[in-house]
């Protein structure tokens, strides 16, 4: 019971100094695995070792596939690639129907870029569209920054659910595949949300950003094709993998060719191909932009700091891992059966009360990791359902501590009191039924 004491003190302690004192996710992760191990009886040498394995080990299996999502990421939101898929979803959908262009789009883009940056980038052409439409900014917004928060938590390689993945151990295309399936049905749930509650609340777009600059910003930007490439081509190579060895009879031979799509379907080579092809997105390719000071060297320095909270994840989830809670828990948790639902419910209650996704992914990744045999998931699928289950939780519920909500009211319009009615009240509607979708695929599959 004081291993489990411990642990709850630890979460409490990421929270405290993350809500309450503003620490850096970093430093606290740091302290309270170091408070886990002290009071759990570790040895000095032995909490010394598990702190340089937890942090390389990770970092070692995700940091340069984080890296290089961040570098695709930028070349999309600078070039204007960003502006170019959202044109043809438009295209496709049909202006009138703003919120299920925004929701399709913000799915898209939050791919390989953050939430927070796809929303900012993407805000003025939604503003616009919102205001040709006669529509209110609340619904349009809202679908927009779901649509975004629905893959930045459950579709690698967007940081969080790709470093769950890691800590978790489960397959990056199998993860994939689940997120995009449960992914593209709780869109559609977030869509109809956020018609159904818009149309309660009219507040004026009133674009900052005129038609005129954004057709001068969509003259400047590449191709529909080009800009689709640097997403489709790694997913596809990543996706493809995991279908090749999953559907692999054992014991079969395996051909040449199958190791060629092995080795470009791992995701660092995927992503490595899918960084090129971002390269060729600005109309003019100016070296300066690979320099320290260009686009790469501000990517790069925005990475560090996911990629340091996920090395203290690992820290932390590693230590847990080597103090025999797992066996403790088990005991503790015979009886509870919460099976899938234990880290969607974990996730949901370390996001709720940090404010922020790639945390709580990361931290309840690390504490569920040694649970994995003791729940009965020891299949690819089951860890690739517990990560997307834990994804589904790192939604619930985004409020005044999560910087989503902030930039979701200040850059749109929004009073704080409809933010929490429409768009904190959309996380939980929407999270709740992703992991329900996880809940009846765990039967299925």
């Amino acid at each position: 019971m004081l291993a489990i004491l411990l642990l709850v003190l630890s979460v409490l302690f990421i929270i405290l100094l993350t809500v309450k004192w503003k620490v850096h996710p970093f430093l606290a992760l740091l302290g309270a695995a170091l408070f886990f191990a002290l009071f759990s009886g570790m040895g000095l040498d032995t909490i010394v070792q598990l702190v340089n394995d937890g942090f390389g080990i990770t970092l070692g299996k995700i940091g340069i596939v984080i890296i290089l999502g961040v570098i695709i990421g930028a070349f999309l939101e600078h070039s204007g690639g960003a502006y170019k898929l959202a044109e043809v979803v438009l295209r496709i959908i049909g202006k009138k129907r703003v919120h299920e262009a925004m929701g399709i789009v913000g799915f898209i883009v939050s791919i390989p870029v953050f939430a927070d940056s796809g929303f900012i980038i993407l805000n003025p052409l939604n503003k616009s569209l919102t205001k040709r439409a006669g529509l209110s900014i609340v619904g349009t917004a809202t679908a927009l920054i779901l649509g975004l928060m629905i893959t930045h938590v459950l579709v690698p390689p967007t940081p969080g659910p790709i470093a769950a993945a890691g800590i978790i151990g489960a397959d990056v295309g199998l993860v994939m595949l689940v997120g995009l399936v449960v992914g593209l049905l709780s869109l559609i749930v977030a869509v109809v949300y956020c018609k159904k509650v818009g149309q309660k609340t009219y507040i004026d777009p009133n674009p900052e950003i005129t038609d005129e600059v954004i057709a001068d910003k969509m003259k400047q930007a590449p191709s529909a094709f080009k800009s689709f490439l640097p997403i489709l081509i790694p997913i596809l190579l990543i996706v493809g993998k995991s279908i090749m060895e999953f559907s692999l009879v054992e014991g079969a031979e395996v051909s040449g060719l199958m190791k060629f799509v092995s080795f470009i379907g791992s995701p660092v080579m995927a992503l490595i191909i899918g960084m090129f092809l971002s390269f060729l997105l600005p109309k003019k390719f100016d070296q300066e932009m690979l320099s320290t000071s260009g686009w790469v060297g501000k990517a790069l320095t925005d990475a560090s700091n996911i990629i340091l909270i996920t090395g203290a994840g690992g820290i932390f989830g590693t230590i847990l891992q080597n103090s025999g809670i797992a066996d403790v828990l088990a005991e503790a948790l015979s009886g509870a059966n919460l099976g899938i639902w234990l880290p969607f419910l974990l996730c949901a209650a370390i996001k709720t009360a940090q404010g922020s996704s790639t945390v709580a992914l990361i931290t309840t990744a690390s504490i569920v990791a040694p649970l994995l045999m003791t729940m009965g998931f020891s299949t690819e699928i089951d860890k690739a359902l517990v990560v997307a289950a834990i994804g589904a939780g790192a939604m619930v519920v985004s409020h005044a501590n999560d910087s989503g909500f902030w930039i979701l009211t200040q850059f749109s319009g929004i009073d704080v009191k409809t933010g929490y009615r429409v768009y904190t009240l959309g996380t939980l509607v929407v999270g709740i039924f992703a992991a329900l979708m996880i809940y009846i695929a765990s039967f299925i599959l």
